[in-house]
């Protein structure tokens, strides 16, 4: 009985002895053949373990067994035994062309540096046992086939290192081919190293001076650069490829633009890919064909802009000024697009004159060659800007004004290489003129301002504000003032009523004061504008120098201090009005509105029903009360 139970029990403690032997047994893999790889050129064949027990740094051996050899192993290399290679491979181990590079402690690789074509056949990688127990497979083996180089790789024309200049259309050409009856792919990439550079070693380790351009990879896919992404994006780096003789395929890169960091050791590399087994892409075969040296010349070291007049220039007022931008130095085999600007800084009409000030844009014409103008918009009916001649470019205005003083420059931006940039397109190089100083004869202005209120009745709310304004300009030139008319709050007195400056209580903090509203407008040719919408204001010119501001049926909120400011306009001789910069302000005029006789008969009369209410409801109240309680005494005596 108690055997017969036993024996259930025994048989599952052997199965799961087996299973957990068979689990941690040792286990040896290569890459799964057939491996197909080019004489000539490198293998590299890793080689693993696991499940083994010992220490965790297992050796390896390494047998081939040639396909002419009868099923005889030769000894390759051995990571333990120096004296491990059979005769063909002895010279090679010592050598480095065969070895055995170690990833970890149970994993290596054999490396070939250069096949040979009797290297073909099935290699092992067998591990001596450090196991308590022979378990598992303790070698495994792969198939590799030495096929013939085909690989071939050539280009049209070569560079000579003479200089190029910045921005212009840099084109190389490679062709390459493959004959194979295996099916592989070919990739070629062109790249750059940099000239008289090499590999620097630092505390960072090596540095590579080579950049990859632009590819087209084993999947025929066209990939950039990591420096070059933004330029291939941009459309300024293309490959493509054409179709050759013989079967040859032509790879055409195109620089559209060449820059300064492009200076360096151009060449082509072609490799040959294949698609093992387990479905990852190995590169087999690969030449680099030195296409020449390119020097470019930085477009800096020519381009010259020049203003004309230089110095100085002194105008009549009205007197047309003509300015002209030469642009030279640009290289007559690049084809650039130009931006020029007209900037200038300083003017009679602002606080800074000379070489202070804003620096403001007058004119520019872009690379498509229209022309914009800046803020004085004005401008764009009163003057032009134009390409007189290649690399010329001029600025007139017709009538100058006191407002047209200052430092004038020509700022020129070089799109070189492109005609037509975008609007995001960065300027290869952009150079400003030296400073022309334009100075206008202007004859003496004087003005004067002043403002006040014309006696009359009492102003109340509904009534009309009238003010006026005596404003004059005196000059020899014929001129004409511009009026605006303003108006602010009246200021709260800093100490109220009822308490003392000696007080031991905190003064209040001062008032803020707000600042003038403009409420109208009459214009230097007669147009009157009107900037408020909550009252009705019309403004008008009585005579020569008096001017009307009148706001009707006055409400509270206009109320308050007003002002006027004058403003001096001339004529030039072309019958043209320009800004002086003359100005005057007047005195402050300080308007109250008081109450109506129908408001102040208001306030008694919304006291009385206030008060005819109040007695009426106490009355009432009194009334009711008083009735409640005898109803209440007459049901109590029943």
């Amino acid at each position: 009985m108690r055997t017969a139970m036993a024996s259930p029990k025994t048989a599952s403690l052997l199965f799961l002895h087996w299973v957990l032997q068979y689990a941690v047994c040792r286990d040896v893999t290569l890459p799964t053949g057939p491996l197909y790889r080019v004489a000539g050129f490198g293998l590299s064949l890793p080689c693993s373990v696991s499940g083994y027990e010992g220490p965790r740094t297992q050796e390896f051996e390494w047998f081939l067994y040639r396909d002419n050899s009868g099923g005889r192993q030769m000894g390759v290399v051995s990571t333990r035994d120096k004296g491990f290679p059979y005769a063909p491979f002895q010279a090679r181990v010592r050598s480095g062309e065969v070895r055995v590079e170690r990833d970890s402690g149970d994993m290596v690789r054999l490396v070939i540096q250069r096949l040979r074509a009797e290297d073909q056949g099935k290699y092992e990688c067998y591990t001596p046992s450090t196991d308590s127990t022979y378990q598992g497979n303790y070698s495994a083996k792969a198939t590799v086939k030495v096929i013939p180089d085909t690989l071939q790789i050539s280009y049209s024309r070569s560079l000579t290192g003479q200089p190029v200049p910045e921005g212009a259309e840099l084109t190389l050409t490679c062709s390459a081919s493959i004959q194979s009856e295996q099916l592989t792919h070919l990739s070629i990439t062109f790249g750059k190293r940099g000239l008289g550079e090499g590999s620097a070693s630092g505390a960072g380790g090596e540095v590579s001076t080579v950049r990859e351009i632009i590819s087209i990879d084993n999947l025929l896919g066209v990939v950039p650069g990591r420096v070059y992404k933004t330029r291939y994006d941009d459309g300024e780096i293309t490959l493509e490829k054409r179709n050759g003789e013989a079967g040859q395929g032509v790879y055409v890169m195109r620089m559209r633009a060449v820059q300064p960091d492009d200076t360096g050791s151009y060449f082509c590399e072609a490799s040959q890919w294949i698609l093992d087994p387990d479905r990852s892409w190995q590169k087999i075969a690969q030449r680099t064909l030195d296409i020449g040296n390119l020097t470019v010349q930085q477009l800096a070291e020519s381009l010259s802009v020049n203003s004309e007049p230089r110095g100085e220039v002194t105008l009549q007022v009205g007197s047309p000024l003509m300015l002209t931008c030469e642009v030279s130095g640009l290289p007559s085999e690049v084809n650039s697009g130009l931006l020029v600007q007209w900037m200038k800084r300083g003017s009679v009409s602002s606080d800074v004159v000379g070489p202070g000030g804003v620096e403001v844009e007058v004119a520019r014409m872009s690379p498509d060659g229209v022309v914009s103008w800046g803020d004085d918009l004005s401008r764009s009916s009163g003057g032009s800007m134009e390409k007189v001649a290649e690399g010329r470019f001029s600025l007139k205005l017709f009538s100058a004004r006191p407002s047209d003083t200052g430092l004038y420059r020509c700022v020129v931006s070089v799109y070189a290489g492109r005609r037509n940039p975008g609007p995001s397109t960065p300027a290869t190089l952009t150079q400003r003129s030296e400073a022309v100083t334009v100075n206008l004869k202007t004859e003496e202005v004087l003005v004067s301002a002043m403002a006040q209120l014309p006696r009359g009745p009492l102003l109340k709310r509904g009534s009309t504000i009238t003010l006026i304004c005596n404003a004059t300009v005196t000059t020899t030139s014929p001129a004409q003032a511009q009026v605006q008319w303003l108006r602010w709050p009246i200021p709260e007195p800093v100490i109220k009523n009822g308490q003392s400056p000696a007080s031991d209580v905190a003064p209040p903090d001062p008032p803020i004061v707000e600042k003038p509203r403009l409420i109208a407008a009459l214009m230097y040719n007669g147009v009157t504008n009107i900037y408020v919408n909550s009252s009705e204001v019309s403004v008008d010119r009585l005579s020569a120098v008096s001017y009307r501001l009148r706001v009707h049926t006055a409400t509270m909120d206009d109320q308050g201090m007003y002002a006027c400011h004058a403003e001096a306009w001339g004529q030039d001789p072309h019958g043209g009005w320009y800004n002086t910069g003359v100005k005057a302000e007047s005195n402050a005029v300080t308007v109250y509105l008081y109450a109506r006789a129908a408001d102040l008969l208001l306030i008694p009369l919304v006291i009385g029903v206030s008060s005819a209410l109040f007695v009426g409801i106490v009355i009432i109240a009194a009334v009711t009360c008083c009735f409640m309680k005898r109803l209440a005494r007459q049901r109590g005596r029943k």
